[in-house]
């Protein structure tokens, strides 16, 4: 029995350590400090192109036949972005599910923090669907404001459709053919093909799914090389867009543009309450307790903007103000950092809502229930990033399975450094709140039992 045990324990370090080695990868200082840098040069590249998009259709509109040559190249930045969306997600989704199986097959402490991930993630996207749009009702888009948006973003206005019945959505959810659907990015569809896929795949042979797995994976870490690159020209993307949106719409989208930003940033704060409430009400915590182990991780993270940085301090915060077993903080936290991320539907909605209300989408029950399922299941896959790296793939998906026009999101990437703050004051609340969680009823082991 004890060779056993010591055996599975193996095998959950061993896979814990392949998992934080992968996303330390992707999440190394050096790159943070770039983003940092980069985010702040594509905000001021908004406001630039805003404020002189506005100036010539003020004082020079002799040079507007420029401005809008100069458009295109916004254009080619956002198609850019959009040819990675079909392999990324499909790639990220496969991965995503073959991780989370194999975490929840290497020992019952990992198979119970994953159901605890999985009922938080399902309450929040919850949560974003029954807020956000109450969010728009309360504080309703300006028409002629967002007339103009549109306008300056190259978008058209959307033609008013019948949302499908109940039984027409249920027939689409599965692609007849799956390489058409990806062709004509019906994404929902593609989805549920991928989740599919995916659990299929949990199920071969190590020889078999081990390649076919690490295929895929280099598929989507290869469709991030490309991001990455896309986005080195983001403040010159950014700034041809709202070039545009400054000639035609003036500063009537500063207002749009401070009213997503705050509305997304309020509702994504109410994950860290949500979070603060799970710890105390499913994990029985004492709530000044849990507040004062939480407070400097939530520094961190707030200057960091990455849970992976926040890491090291969770752990030790869990430890020794919690006192929650090592073992469990070794287990829950990693594996919370790499497959768990409670506001990324959340925030992601946040953007779909606010271009609904831009373009004036009515979206009915099926269409947000079908955005909801999309989110939870970017969630999974999606990598631990900045938000502006994952913004689009993340997005886009989203959108298109609720019907909302994608051309806003070239613009809105530009502000995606502030809600992306608290993305990241979400993520790691829901973190440690999972982690109370799955601390609960654990017994020490004999090691830690000697220890204390």
């Amino acid at each position: 029995m004890r060779r056993i045990v010591g055996t599975r324990r193996i095998a959950i370090d061993g896979f814990l350590a392949r998992l934080c080695a992968r996303t330390n990868a992707r999440g190394k200082d050096s790159e943070q400090h770039m983003l940092k840098w980069l985010s702040l040069i594509t905000v001021l590249a908004l406001a630039a192109g805003v404020a002189i998009g506005w100036a010539i259709g003020q004082w020079a509109p002799e040079l507007g036949p420029l401005a809008e040559q100069i458009e295109y190249l916004g254009a080619l930045w956002l198609n850019l972005l959009r040819m990675t969306i079909i392999p990324l997600v499909f790639s990220l989704l496969v991965t995503g599910i073959a991780s989370v199986a194999n975490a929840a097959s290497t020992g019952r402490l990992a198979t119970r923090s994953i159901v605890i991930f999985g009922v938080m993630l399902v309450t929040a996207t919850a949560y974003a669907c029954i807020v956000l749009p109450i969010a728009y009702t309360i504080w309703p888009v300006d028409p002629g404001a967002a007339a103009g948006f549109i306008a300056g973003a190259g978008a058209k206005p959307v033609e008013p459709v019948s949302p499908p019945s109940v039984g027409e959505w249920l027939s689409q959810l599965a692609p007849s053919n799956p390489i058409a659907a990806a062709a004509e990015t019906a994404v929902l569809p593609l989805v549920v093909f991928a989740i599919f896929f995916g659990f299929a795949a949990t199920r071969l042979p190590a020889a078999q799914r081990e390649p076919m797995v690490a295929f895929f994976r280099a598929v989507a870490d290869t469709m991030i090389v490309i991001v990455r690159w896309v986005l080195f020209a983001a403040p010159l993307g950014v700034f041809a867009l709202s070039l545009g949106v400054g000639l035609r719409s003036g500063a009537d989208v500063v207002g749009l543009l401070v009213q997503y930003v705050v509305i997304a940033c309020i509702v994504t704060a109410g994950i860290v309450v949500m979070a603060f409430l799970f710890a105390v009400i499913w994990g029985r915590a004492n709530p000044l307790r849990f507040l004062t182990a939480a407070a400097p991780v939530l520094a961190v993270a707030f200057s960091s903007r990455s849970s992976l940085a926040s890491l090291p301090l969770m752990v030790e915060r869990m430890r020794d103000a919690m006192n929650v077993q090592p073992r469990t903080a070794n287990v829950t936290l990693p594996l919370a950092v790499a497959v768990f991320r409670m506001t990324s539907p959340v925030t992601n909605l946040a953007v779909v809502f606010f271009s609904a209300a831009v373009f004036g989408v009515e979206l009915g029950p099926t269409q947000i229930i079908a955005g909801g399922f999309v989110a939870i299941a970017i969630s999974i896959g999606s990598v631990g990033l900045p938000g502006e790296i994952s913004f689009i793939a993340s997005v886009a998906p989203i959108s298109i399975a609720m019907g909302v026009p994608i051309e806003l999101l070239g613009i809105l990437v530009g502000v995606e450094a502030i809600p992306d703050t608290f993305r990241t004051l979400g993520n790691v609340s829901g973190d440690m709140a999972a982690t109370v969680i799955a601390s609960r009823g654990e017994k020490p082991s004999p090691e830690e039992a000697m220890a204390a």
